[in-house]
């Protein structure tokens, strides 16, 4: 059995699995519409497919919310209308499976519905109905680090094991989603034009200034939220998309390997760069 938990954008939680807000049942986990686009050239049989688009995912939550008396059921109920209200815009709504969690950006479509009659309501209990969308209709693992490569050199034959070896500012990605993954890098200074390349596309992301020692530069490949952000000794945070050169692409994770490596002319650290992703999936 699995749980759905939510948060709304004011931090409101709330878990829809057992008592007081029993999950009943959920349509829309897996089942999203497509837009097949095509085109028809001139004496052709059928079309030609160019793309397929996912459209927003639907989401219908059944509830029953349970209380001691009256008093109790009716605070649940305000409570679950509160948490879900659409003017709060996205939240995150958490699928919980065992150890299988996966989320995804939502918004209610409307104020919870709260059906009349006895076999809907009494002192005691309540069921209700949510609808949901998400936008975005893929759901995504929670947040994976890649961490640097070790290169082992070699070991003395002591009691168990001692190695030498370098750390390398290479990662070998393999995105088992269903969807290229957008990213989010950090660069640590002291680096000159640092950049990071997909080598297994050829695609890059160069910035054209130098880091000096304590300053961090955050670049995110989201779509809608792309950005460069540069963060000083301090801690300040300022916009800085322009230092970005003009031949880099704000590439993603292909599905499948990614050779990523990372160079930084004059970077004397272990680590040049974290890199962080979410893989994408099309139901759970």
């Amino acid at each position: 059995m699995f749980k759905l938990q939510f948060e709304n954008s004011r931090g409101q939680k709330i878990e829809l699995f057992g008592a007081p807000f029993r999950l009943f049942g959920v349509e829309g986990l897996g089942d999203v519409e497509a837009d097949i686009q095509s085109q028809v050239v001139p004496y052709q049989d059928g079309d030609a497919l160019i793309d397929v688009i996912l459209r927003p995912r639907y989401m219908t939550v059944e509830l029953k919310i349970t209380g001691n008396d009256a008093a109790e059921t009716e605070a649940n109920r305000r409570k679950l209308a509160s948490v879900f209200n659409p003017r709060l815009g996205l939240g995150t709504l958490k699928y919980v499976r065992g150890t299988e969690v996966k989320l995804i950006k939502t918004v209610a479509e409307s104020v919870p519905i709260f059906p009349d009659g006895p076999t809907n309501r009494g002192a005691t209990f309540q069921k209700a109905l949510l609808h949901l969308k998400a936008p975005n209709p893929y759901w995504r693992s929670t947040s994976i680090t890649e961490e640097p490569a070790f290169e082992p050199l070699f070991e003395f034959p002591f009691e168990g094991e001692f190695e030498f070896g370098v750390t390398r500012n290479d990662r070998l990605i393999y995105n088992d989603g269903d969807a290229p993954a957008a990213f989010q890098v950090d660069f640590y200074g002291p680096a000159n034009s640092p950049i990071i390349e997909n080598l297994t596309t050829g695609e890059f992301i160069r910035i054209n200034k130098r880091l000096e020692e304590g300053q961090t530069l955050k670049i995110d490949t989201t779509d809608g939220v792309k950005s460069v952000t540069y963060v000083d000794e301090d801690g300040a945070e300022t916009n800085v998309f322009h230092w970005i050169d003009l031949s880099s692409t704000f590439f993603k994770l292909g599905v499948g390997e990614n050779d990523i490596t990372c160079h930084c002319a004059i970077s004397n650290r272990q680590r040049d760069f974290d890199i962080y992703y979410h893989k994408l999936f099309t139901a759970v």
